[in-house]
C-alpha cells in the first residue's frame, strides 16, 4: 500500500511556496542520499518553478556500473497551484503527486532493506502559482516555462523507458475513473499496447485495464498550433527512449484548475502500478515495446522522428 506516501506528499505540497531546501530535507529524512536529490529553480515569462530529480539507486543499476535498465518517472504537469486565483492543490497536480509519493515508497522500501534491482530516476516540477488557460471542454493549467524547459529537467538521458503521468480529466476521450496507460510511444511511431503492462495493471487494480486513445497530433511538440490532449505525452518529442502515459481520470471532464479533485485512492493506484513497473523493467521482465516489430517498421516506411519536431515552416 501507499496511501501513507500519497497523504504525505499531498500535505508537503499543499502549500503557497515551495522551497528547494525543504525538499531535500523532507526525503533525506525518509531515506534519501542527499547526492540523489536535484533541485533547479527556473524562471519563465510567466512566473517560475522549483524543477527536482530524484535518482533512487538500484542493486544492480548504471549507477553502480551494472547492466539493470533505468525507469524514468516523470510527473507531468503545469503546475500544482493556481494561486492568486485559486487556494489549494489543483486537479493537475496528480502527476507531482504520484511521481513524489512513488520516489518517497521506493525510497523507503530501500531503507528496509527491498531494494529495486535497476536504478529509477523520478522528475517533475512544483509551481503554486501557475497560470489558467483555455481549453476544451475545461479550462487546463499552463505552466511559467515552455514545454521545451519541461523537458530539458524532465527527462534524462539515462531513462531507458518513459512513465510520464499527467491528470488527464479534462476531455471527453477517457470516462472512468482511476487510472488508463496509453500505447508504447517511439521516435514518432505510435506502437501497441504493451502486453506486460496491461498485466501489471490488471493485477495492481483488480479490473480489466483501461487504455485511453491517442492520435499523432498528441505526439507532436506543443507550439505547432495543433489541439493536444494534453501535455502527457509531451516527454516522448524529447528522447528515444519507449514513453508510455499514465493518465489519472475521471468519468466527466474536470478542470485542470479545480480545487478538491485530487483522488487519493486513484493516485495511490497509480502508484502502486509505478513502483511494480520498476520492480519488474529493473529486472528485465517488463518490455515497453518489441524491438523486431518496431525495426521491422523503419525498415518498411522509414523514420517518423520529424513528429518530434515543430515541422515545417508554412
Amino acid at each position: 500500500m501507499a496511501f501513507k506516501q500519497v497523504i504525505e506528499i499531498y500535505d508537503f505540497l499543499d502549500s503557497s511556496s515551495i522551497k528547494e531546501s525543504e525538499i531535500k530535507k523532507f526525503f533525506i529524512s525518509r531515506g534519501l542520499d542527499k547526492s540523489e536529490i536535484e533541485t533547479h529553480r527556473v524562471k519563465g515569462e510567466k512566473g517560475e518553478t522549483v524543477f527536482v530529480k530524484i535518482k533512487i539507486c538500484g542493486k544492480e543499476g548504471k549507477s553502480k556500473r551494472e547492466k539493470a535498465p533505468t525507469l524514468g518517472i516523470i510527473g507531468q504537469l503545469g503546475g500544482i497551484g493556481a494561486r492568486p486565483h485559486k487556494i489549494g492543490l489543483v486537479s493537475d497536480a496528480d502527476g507531482a503527486i504520484t511521481a513524489l509519493a512513488s520516489a518517497l515508497k521506493i525510497a523507503e522500501m530501500r531503507k528496509k532493506g527491498d531494494e529495486l534491482k535497476g536504478d529509477v530516476i523520478i522528475t517533475t516540477h512544483l509551481c503554486p502559482n501557475s497560470p489558467i488557460i483555455p481549453h476544451e471542454p475545461v479550462p487546463f493549467m499552463g505552466a511559467p516555462i515552455s514545454i521545451e524547459t519541461m523537458n530539458k529537467y524532465g527527462v534524462d538521458a539515462q531513462m531507458d523507458a518513459i512513465l510520464s503521468i499527467d491528470t488527464t480529466k479534462g476531455n471527453r476521450i477517457i470516462n472512468q475513473r482511476g487510472f488508463a496507460i496509453s500505447p508504447t510511444v517511439k521516435d514518432g511511431y505510435i506502437l501497441r499496447v504493451s502486453e506486460d503492462l496491461l498485466s501489471i495493471m490488471e493485477i495492481v487494480t483488480g479490473k480489466l485495464p483501461i487504455v485511453f486513445a491517442i492520435t499523432t497530433q498528441d505526439i507532436t511538440p506543443y507550439g505547432n498550433e495543433i489541439y493536444h490532449l494534453n501535455s502527457i505525452m509531451q516527454p516522448s518529442t524529447a528522447t528515444s527512449a519507449p514513453v508510455v502515459g499514465v493518465a489519472i481520470t475521471t468519468e466527466i471532464p474536470v478542470p485542470g484548475c479545480a480545487t478538491g479533485a485530487n483522488h487519493c485512492l486513484d493516485i495511490e493506484m497509480a502508484v502502486r502500478f509505478v513502483i511494480e513497473v520498476a520492480k519488474a523493467f529493473g529486472e528485465g521482465k517488463c518490455s515497453f515495446y518489441n524491438e523486431k516489430e518496431f525495426q521491422r517498421l523503419l525498415s518498411l516506411y522509414g523514420s517518423l522522428e520529424h513528429l518530434k519536431t515543430l515541422g515545417r515552416k508554412t
